[in-house]
């Protein structure tokens, strides 16, 4: 199978790596900066770099833009797909490009499949992608009425080969309900967290609570601005449900309430506990 990765930042150029590691399927590559698609090319990353008019040439077509960009891509580009042919995008929303491209792209004769590899680092960019990136990581589908069932297998199959650890199928609702929980409030959290004038002055009194807490403030402001801009309505909830959880142990602290508190303290406990075996034991 060819396939074409749009888009060779960290998860696009990841992909390309892993791809070429771990099947023997071809990799066509496209990069607005020629350079990064170059440099793609002499690692091995991909077999081939090629131009906008030959996105035909691909059997499977990977779109790894930011999902405003996304959207635009895919909507300019539905008739230089090759008819039958699977396009995928790896978008952090789902139901803002679904609703814009899904219904164009299969007028268009395309196999659309909204997707989103629940991946990442705190860099980006082609220079910090990994052949590993994905080892163990959730890859979430998302089909709608309109979705090919058969192509919702192929691309299953392909995170198989890929080494995700679990493949899960949502509605697109429900996907951008659950992720503004599960990632979106951790990003927002952390930003908010880090601004703290005290961590001016953090030099060796911080440890592993500091840096799990901290990892994810280090993003890129253009993509999240898109993402919980698309996903307000979800955001706006889960901010709300955190900042009554933080009011509640202010005002036991406030008031020396010693018993709320360590009531509080212990539903979170209970509820993190519930987490880990509900995964397993991680």
């Amino acid at each position: 199978m060819k396939i074409a990765v749009v888009g060779l930042g960290l998860i696009g150029g990841s992909f390309c790596k892993a791809i070429t590691k771990r099947t023997n399927h071809e990799v066509l590559g496209y990069n607005r900066t020629l350079s990064t698609a170059q440099k793609a090319l002499a690692e091995g990353s991909i077999q081939q770099i090629i131009t906008l008019d030959q996105l035909d040439q691909a059997d499977l077509t990977i779109v790894c833009l930011h999902p405003v960009q996304t959207i635009s891509f895919l909507l300019e580009h539905k008739d230089d797909f090759a008819k039958g042919s699977i396009v995928i995008d790896a978008s952090g929303v789902k139901e803002s490009v679904l609703e814009a491209v899904d219904r164009p792209l299969k007028e268009a004769g395309v196999r659309f499949v909204g997707c989103h590899p629940m991946a990442g680092r705190e860099y980006s960019g082609y220079d910090y992608t990994l052949d590993t990136l994905f080892i163990g990581a959730s890859f979430i589908l998302t089909p709608t009425s309109l979705t090919d069932p058969a192509a919702v297998e192929t691309v299953e199959e392909l995170a198989k080969e890929l080494g995700f650890g679990q493949t899960v199928r949502a509605t697109p609702q429900e996907h951008d309900e659950i992720i503004a929980a599960t990632s979106q409030l951790a990003h927002v959290v952390s930003n908010a967290y880090i601004k703290s004038p005290t961590l001016q002055r953090e030099a060796g009194f911080s440890a592993g609570s500091f840096l799990d807490l901290t990892r994810v403030a280090k993003l890129n402001e253009d993509m999240w601005t898109d993402l919980f801009l698309m996903n307000r309505k979800a955001l706006l909830r889960e901010i709300d449900c955190i900042q009554h959880s933080i009011s509640q142990v202010r005002d036991a602290l406030a008031q020396g309430d010693a018993d709320t508190l360590k009531a509080l303290l212990r539903d979170g406990r209970l509820r993190k506990e519930e987490s880990i075996r509900r995964h397993g034991g991680n």
